[in-house]
């Protein structure tokens, strides 16, 4: 996989980054990255600014800004047209992820882009085109990304390698979602301990029939989702991928029969409380709430890119509504994990709890 350097002169320049150079040979992805080098800025000039910046937005590849000094405002329209930037911490930009090493960080993301080039060109592709969408639209736009990518090279083998494992299908949940109402107050409680709350079938399907009783009720005026055992939710049930009966079926279920949807339409009456590892649809479907309260032992993931795929429980519409879609874009593509103390200063939970133990015996008794 072929990574250019570009100025911001010839960002300015171009007519469309890319170009017939995106793919190579047999329609592989040849080029799909481009840096930026944002040290250039004393080269150019303020129109040209304004070009690199529109030129930005009509990319076909991923642009990534590179700055090794911190950045002023007169490089913020630009950073808003690029998909991410890497700079020193500090910068006052949600576009930027300030890292202690420039040249690690885009290492680390070029080195993901070229193990799953599809996904993360998708990803990318998925984050700008919901970015001025209302949720449920976007969450549609998602889903036919989702499925185009399960039938893609990346996604196959990925299912070919977890299927050579021979794991069977996981044994039949019995009691998937608990349910607990006293006042106005419904509680719902993911209660699949034994697989960390996989978000497998069972529990998808339970936990929209309970978030349907707060839409079908007005009553219902507050609802607190948390999770039983040592995790919030470790993301969909990986030993159920690829037994839906296909893309069409498996799109039409995802959007109107997944729970991202429902929470973004009851937000403003949803309460999520995390602990433990919440990866995949286990921040996806949370960042839709109003609130989002995580216990010091919270740690969140993302790692579908990973897999060929890209998040697919809303999460390309709820996490970059919280943090903006370059520093989403950065964990998609990389599947880095953060804790809670970055979670909220970036604004993806709002608010630190009690200790995991004493957080969750909380949530059981009240």
């Amino acid at each position: 996989m072929q990574i250019r350097r570009i100025s911001i002169a010839d960002l300015a320049a171009a007519p469309v980054i890319g170009g017939g150079d995106l793919l190579g040979d047999g329609a592989a992805v040849a080029s799909p990255v481009a840096l930026v080098d944002l040290d250039t800025v004393d080269d150019v000039t303020d129109d040209d600014l304004v070009r690199a910046a529109d030129r930005a937005s009509a990319s076909d590849v991923i642009l990534v800004g590179t700055s090794t000094r911190m950045m002023d405002d007169e490089l913020f329209p630009l950073l808003d047209g690029l998909d991410l930037t890497y700079g020193p911490p500090g910068t006052d930009h949600r576009a930027v992820i300030g890292v202690d090493d420039v040249e690690v960080a885009i290492r680390n993301f070029t080195d993901a882009v070229s193990r799953c080039p599809q996904a993360s060109l998708v990803a990318a592709q998925v984050v700008r085109a919901a970015e001025p969408l209302d949720p449920v639209p976007a969450i549609d736009v998602e889903s036919l990304g989702y499925s185009t990518l399960q039938g893609g090279d990346e996604f196959g083998r990925w299912l070919e390698e977890r299927r050579a494992k021979g794991r069977p299908l996981p044994p039949p949940a019995v009691e998937p979602v608990l349910l607990d109402r006293e006042g106005n107050t419904l509680r719902i409680t993911l209660n699949r301990p034994e697989r960390r709350n996989a978000y497998g079938t069972a529990l998808r399907d339970a936990f929209v029939d309970a978030l349907r009783l707060a839409v079908l009720d007005d009553s219902i005026d507050h609802v607190v989702v948390d999770g039983a055992g040592t995790a919030f939710c470790a993301g969909g049930d990986l030993d159920e991928f690829g037994h839906m009966p296909d893309a069409a079926t498996a799109h039409l279920i995802r959007t109107r029969g997944g729970a991202g949807r429902l929470v973004a339409v009851l937000a403003d009456r949803v309460e999520v409380r995390l602990h433990g590892p919440c990866v995949g649809a286990g921040i996806e479907i949370p960042a839709f709430a109003r609130r989002v309260v995580a216990a010091p032992d919270t740690r969140i993931r993302l790692p579908e890119v990973s897999m060929g795929l890209i998040p697919g429980a809303g999460g390309t519409v709820s996490v970059p509504r919280r943090i903006g879609r370059w520093r989403a874009l950065h964990l998609f593509v990389t599947g880095a994990e953060i804790d809670a103390e970055q979670a909220l200063g970036w604004g993806l939970i709002d608010e630190i709890g009690a200790e995991s133990g004493a957080f969750r015996g909380t949530l059981a008794k009240s």
